[in-house]
């Protein structure tokens, strides 16, 4: 706990360690395994061997910030020490008086931002082997929650590439390893946005097992939206695009492709992306539905505002200031906390204490904090 709030950690990163591919990956695909040798790649062609960056002006800011395999802050000593496993990670949620947290990945982030081979050809990736990278993460994933498994819990990785293995491995990652969610990045896979039919099964699985979707960005990747700009001369510029304007793109995508008519019951995350934009991007989708979509391409059910309240979730940062600014205009019922440990601008281990400074009633501190996130993961409080 923090002083008197109960707190889930909505998107709490792990350090994979650098072998895990070659360890976990079943033999038929060993060979083609990734190999992890920084906590952030500076591409993702480095994970696979093929060295070649996405931009050459991406290089400097990639080796000057993600060059070693561990954070230089001596707040992190412990977790080294320990080779970032999963006791380590109990001890970093006991700095931050986090009871709960939902694990993502680092490098995994970085695994399934290739297209797939029928888009591109040898460059991308063969969805059977897309299939058995997510396979093989899990597997790890669930070894490496072992310590605690009430405290920890996984976010599956699926592979968008083969929908019929993305519906068999979110089954048995919640039926058979107790994971909570599934995750994908925003980009989009084979050119097909998130709300075309293909998805459809993986939508409706979900919706049945009671477990969300959580979009979450990585780094630089080779989907089909460059959610950066561009912007690769400087991290502050591209990374300042990136993790928000790709969870955007996934969430218009899901409430204006008509998403939730077909799958009313589904949650969805849209991470690491901050709260402030929401209340902007829902008034704009509410006012091009009314002036041009809903008259001329596509009728929903309910107003895109009223999509938002009842399936979707946003992020909030502990230093986020503008947040008192969403609980004006959209209330306080659909925001998760993150610490984003232990990535870069993570603020740990005062992350929950600068967030309980923020300007927001103590009833939102804990709607944000526990309520919010235990509704969006379906999550109890520790007995």
């Amino acid at each position: 706990m923090k002083g008197d709030f109960w707190v889930i950690d909505s998107d709490m990163h792990l350090v994979e360690p650098a072998d895990l591919w070659q360890k976990y990956m079943e033999p038929a695909y060993r060979d083609r395994a990734p190999v992890g040798t920084e906590m952030y790649p500076r591409d993702i062609g480095v994970l696979f061997g093929t060295e070649s960056p996405l931009d050459p002006r991406a290089e400097h800011w990639m080796d000057a910030i993600f060059a070693h395999s561990e954070p230089l802050d001596p707040e992190y000593q412990h977790a080294i020490d320990k080779g970032w496993d999963g006791k380590s990670q109990l001890w970093a949620m006991d700095q931050e008086g986090v009871d709960i947290a939902v694990l993502y990945p680092s490098r995994g982030l970085f695994v399934m931002g290739l297209d797939s081979v029928a888009q591109v050809g040898e460059s991308g990736l063969d969805p059977d082997f897309a299939a058995a990278l997510g396979r093989a993460y899990n597997n790890w994933l669930y070894d490496f929650c072992d310590p605690d498994r009430q405290r920890l819990y996984g976010a599956a990785m699926v592979a968008p590439h083969n929908i019929d293995e993305a519906v068999k491995e979110t089954k048995r990652a919640v039926l058979e390893l107790g994971f909570k969610s599934i995750f994908l990045l925003p980009g989009r896979v084979n050119d097909l946005p998130w709300h075309h039919p293909n998805y459809d099964p993986l939508w409706r699985t979900c919706e049945e097992l009671d477990i969300p979707v959580g979009f979450h960005g990585g780094g630089p990747d080779k989907l089909g939206n460059d959610f950066g700009l561009g912007n690769f001369e400087m991290m502050m510029m591209w990374h300042s695009f990136s993790h928000c304007l790709g969870p955007m793109s996934a969430m218009v995508n899901m409430i204006g492709g008509g998403v939730f008519d077909r799958f009313p019951k589904l949650r969805v995350g849209f991470l690491e992306a901050n709260c402030s934009w929401a209340p902007w991007l829902v008034h704009r989708l509410e006012d091009h539905y009314e002036d041009y979509i809903g008259r001329f391409e596509i009728k929903l059910d309910l107003k895109p505002s009223e999509y938002y309240q009842r399936n979707c979730f946003v992020s909030v940062e502990g230093d986020e200031k503008p947040a008192i600014q969403y609980v004006d205009a959209l209330g306080d019922n659909n925001v998760v906390f993150s610490t984003d440990y232990p990535h870069p601008d993570s603020k740990f281990p005062h992350a929950a204490d600068k967030f309980l400074t923020l300007d927001l009633p103590d009833e939102s501190k804990r709607k944000f904090l526990w309520d919010n996130c235990a509704r969006l993961y379906n999550i109890d409080k520790p007995k």
